[in-house]
């Protein structure tokens, strides 16, 4: 199982990458299934859960070609021969749930393997298949599998007031009401550009929707979609957690291809910790030139708020801040696993609940940590780059999940970093 070796080196200088999004391109794959025509995805990334979604899509019968490196996925599904999506491949990964809506909604049945994914806590599919039952859907859940269907062979239109805002269930939703007969409203949807550039997408190829962005969604059901060819949105995770390795090290470093409106919460967070964010003619620059920066407090929070992806990057951040801070996660439970492994390396936290208390220490120390998740896997390697010594990071398959390139991007700004092979 490899691993990641990393050694504190000072500042850090230049430029990096920004790639598409993970968690736009793990939704839009699935609208693939939406047409018999063909739907091209650039500007994706290139990763293990990228693979996982093409697997699935291929199990089911849809044809997808990774191009150009694996930036463009030329996809076609105009012969899905198989509506059942098997627990070996759904297992891998949450996002699998993406392909119940749209199956539904073309064909009128399918047959999904309930989800695994990151341990960060439930994360139930509730929200999903209320929606789809408000569109008119017969669920029945046994043996780990949801089977489900459309009476007549066709999903309507319907309200969906969720409870609690849910990316996945809100795209989900928005997937099934594009072929779905008549008018569906989706109340108290998600807002995240993830979304946005679901919509879009699904307007390329011939879909009614107005109002995403906000969260009152409106989609007029059509007969069919056409193919399209579409750009996968900025990824504003990978976006984030490399602005957060000069204010971790200091430095200057431009982030290509990232824009403000994707993070603005964000922005302000470190802008609030003492960390310049300026506006370039091709991304944003984040300099930190010397010291500690200031503790600030955080709380998770939907699109427009803090995002919870970043929260465990942030931790690393203000582990080395003057002061003390306080991060609130309210969006998933369990998703402090990483505070552990960052107290092995000299950061003082207190855990309490849904809360950890961060009180900065002049310097971390390197040591061997473990990592536990996708986003808790590069916070430690942030960590890693301003401790003293080494830092060995295991349990690195989870990185590869969402971030790609990560070693040779660091390393591009000054960083010493290695993954080390093991067998």
């Amino acid at each position: 199982m490899d691993s990641i070796l990393v050694t504190g080196n000072g500042p850090l200088n230049g430029a990096i990458p920004i790639a598409g999004a993970k968690n736009a391109c793990l939704t839009l794959m699935p609208a693939t299934l939406l047409s018999e025509e063909p739907l091209t995805l650039t500007n994706a990334p290139r990763l293990s859960d990228i693979r996982t979604m093409t697997s699935l899509l291929q199990s089911l019968g849809a044809e997808v070609t990774a191009l150009q490196d694996g930036k463009v996925l030329a996809m076609s599904s105009h012969a899905i021969d198989n509506h059942t999506a098997h627990y070996d491949i759904v297992r891998k990964m949450r996002a699998s749930i993406l392909v119940l809506g749209p199956l539904l909604a073309r064909d009128g049945h399918a047959v999904v393997s309930l989800p695994g994914g990151c341990a960060i806590g439930a994360r139930p599919v509730d929200l999903h298949l209320k929606a789809l039952e408000a569109m008119g859907a017969e669920l029945d859940l046994r043996d780990g599998y949801v089977h489900a269907k459309a009476p007549g062979g066709r999903l309507h239109g319907g309200v969906v007031d969720f409870p609690l805002v849910s990316v996945g269930a809100t795209e989900n939703a928005l997937l099934a009401a594009t072929l779905a007969k008549g008018t569906t409203v989706l109340k108290n949807a998600a807002r995240e550009p993830e979304i946005i550039d679901l919509a879009e997408c699904l307007i390329r190829m011939g879909a009614q929707i107005e109002g995403h962005g906000t969260s009152t969604v409106t989609i007029q059901g059509v007969e069919r979609l056409n193919g399209a060819t579409h750009p996968v949105v900025t990824d504003r995770i990978e976006l984030g957690t490399y602005m957060l390795a000069p204010a971790i090290c200091g430095g200057e470093v431009e982030l290509l291809g990232g824009r403000r409106n994707l993070l603005e919460a964000f922005c302000q967070t470190l802008e609030q910790a003492g960390v310049e964010v300026t506006d370039t003619d091709t991304g944003l620059k984040v300099t930190h030139k010397a010291g500690r920066v200031k503790a600030v407090d955080v709380v998770t929070e939907p699109f427009p708020g803090f995002p919870t992806d970043l929260q465990a990057q942030m931790m690393a951040l203000m582990c080395t801040a003057d002061g003390v801070a306080t991060l609130e996660e309210k969006i998933f439970e369990n998703r402090f696993m990483h505070a552990p492994e960052l107290m092995r390396m000299g950061a003082q936290i207190d855990l309490q609940g849904g809360t950890a208390k961060v009180t900065g220490v002049d310097r971390l120390k390197g040591a061997p940590v473990m990592a536990t998740d996708l986003r808790a896997s590069v916070s430690l390697i942030l960590a890693g780059l301003a401790a003293e010594g080494e830092t060995r990071v295991s349990r690195v398959y989870h990185l590869d999940r969402g971030y790609e390139h990560v070693v040779r991007k660091l390393s591009s700004v000054g960083a010493k970093i290695e993954r080390i092979k093991e067998s």
